[in-house]
């Protein structure tokens, strides 16, 4: 698979895609990251948006590599007022803070994984009416493009 590591905000659609996918390394991660808050930084103050959080196809070389990675969409997400569904599951859950950085408000997300049955779990114990987990990336799009918000 190609890597990817890319962001890119639609003002139009008020959405960010976001995309990590293909064997990763660590310094890939920090370019996604990057990426990601490059995206953010373009949203007006005070304005809402919505995200599809593209993984389908990823791996981490290493465990630095995924530790890096695992926290970046629920503690990136949590300044724009969300909580990712599956996000106690972990420790640091407790310690979260949840803001709106200059106002501004994450209203739906979608999520994609190639592993069937980590994705179904989540959106079975997780999914809610403004979140869903998928396997197959195009859904996930035609999903979130359809959130009006």
């Amino acid at each position: 698979m190609t890597k990817v590591a890319m962001s890119e905000w639609y003002p139009g659609k008020k959405l960010i895609i976001t995309q990590l996918s293909g064997d990763i390394k660590e310094t890939d991660v920090v370019l996604w990251e990057k990426s990601l808050q490059d995206a953010l930084s373009q949203i007006g103050d005070h304005r809402s948006f919505k995200i599809f959080v593209n993984l389908h196809g990823f791996t981490a070389t290493d465990i630095a590599t995924h530790k890096r990675f695992r926290g970046i969409i629920p503690e990136t997400l949590a300044r724009y007022g969300w909580k990712v569904g599956y996000v106690d599951l972990f420790g640091e859950a407790a310690n979260m803070r949840f803001t709106n950085t200059r106002g501004i408000t994450c209203m739906a997300a979608a999520h994609t994984h190639q592993d069937s049955t980590k994705i179904d779990a989540y959106e079975q114990r997780f999914g809610r009416e403004n979140e869903h987990f998928f396997t197959d990336p195009q859904k996930a799009y035609e999903w979130i493009d359809s959130v009006h918000i």
